[in-house]
């Protein structure tokens, strides 16, 4: 077995500081949404997320891998906003065992009631904070981050 390859001071630093910058700008994002909106981040997540897919539907699956939430979360997520009229469950045709997750537009419209505001408070938080050249290098870096992880998921 190889070593342990710890962390330098400012690989550490960065480190810590994303991890706090992250659950802040999480904690942040979902007070603002829930004040403005009445609805959480991971609803909003969720939303987005119906919102680019074709058809405005997802498997439940698929839903809980593309978003921050697991998937006891995501069907807990998905009965809620269905009661709410945001989405509906529709029986995956081809696997009786699965179902899909479809945004409906009174769904569609609380996303887009949100989403003003949301974008307000992400500028705020993350651009306002960044130069032109900082979100360059930040893109590019995390651009390597996911594509590493998506390419190491798809190998396992």
């Amino acid at each position: 077995m190889e070593p342990t390859k710890w962390l330098t001071h400012d690989e550490h630093r960065l480190w810590r500081s994303y991890l706090d910058a992250t659950r802040m700008l999480f904690q942040d994002l979902d007070k603002q949404l829930v004040r403005d909106s009445g609805i959480s981040f991971a609803d909003y997540e969720i939303l987005v997320l119906l919102s680019e897919a074709d058809d405005r539907r997802l498997r439940m699956r698929e839903l809980s891998d593309a978003s921050t939430t697991t998937r006891s979360g995501i069907t807990r997520a998905i009965t809620r906003m269905e009661t709410a009229g945001w989405v509906r469950r529709v029986e995956c045709e081809s696997d009786k065992r699965g179902a899909w997750a479809e945004l409906t537009d009174k769904g569609a419209a609380t996303l887009a009631d949100a989403a003003p505001g949301h974008v307000t408070a992400v500028r705020s938080a993350v651009f306002d904070a960044l130069s032109p050249d900082d979100i360059t290098v930040m893109a590019g870096a995390f651009t390597a981050i996911r594509d590493r992880m998506q390419e190491r998921r798809s190998t396992t």
